[in-house]
């Protein structure tokens, strides 16, 4: 079993930065994919950035490409996104998963996540 907390969210105003982090239990982060999903209040849950098990893959979504940063550090077993150019519409609970797919890719995909965070609030002021 994978435990996964998130942290570092917050209320921000619109053009500024954050960055969130994800720490997971076990010994075998290594071996799993990464990913933020986000969630906005009367909307479905999104993917936001992937990471693969190295770190040497990553994936965005396109509402995103160009502003968030997603990265790892295997020896801390963390996830981090950094969201730089915020705007309001980024205002989402974000989720960090984790993936035990058994190759080292970027995971888009929400069902194939196995672990998942309780989420930490990001609110964008306009």
């Amino acid at each position: 079993q994978v435990q996964l907390v998130e942290s570092g969210g917050g209320l921000v105003q619109a053009g500024g930065s954050l960055r969130l982090s994800c720490a997971a239990s076990g010994r075998t982060f290594s071996r799993y994919a990464m990913g933020w999903f986000r969630q906005a209040p009367g909307k479905e849950r999104e993917f936001v950035s992937a990471i693969s098990w190295s770190g040497g893959r990553t994936a965005s979504a396109d509402s995103v490409k160009g502003r968030f940063t997603i990265s790892r550090d295997n020896a801390k077993s963390t996830v981090y996104l950094q969201m730089n150019s915020l705007r309001p519409e980024d205002t989402a609970v974000y989720y960090c998963a984790a993936s035990n797919y058994p190759l080292d890719i970027a995971v888009v995909v929400a069902t194939r996540y196995d672990y998942w965070g309780q989420g930490t609030q990001v609110t964008v002021s306009s």
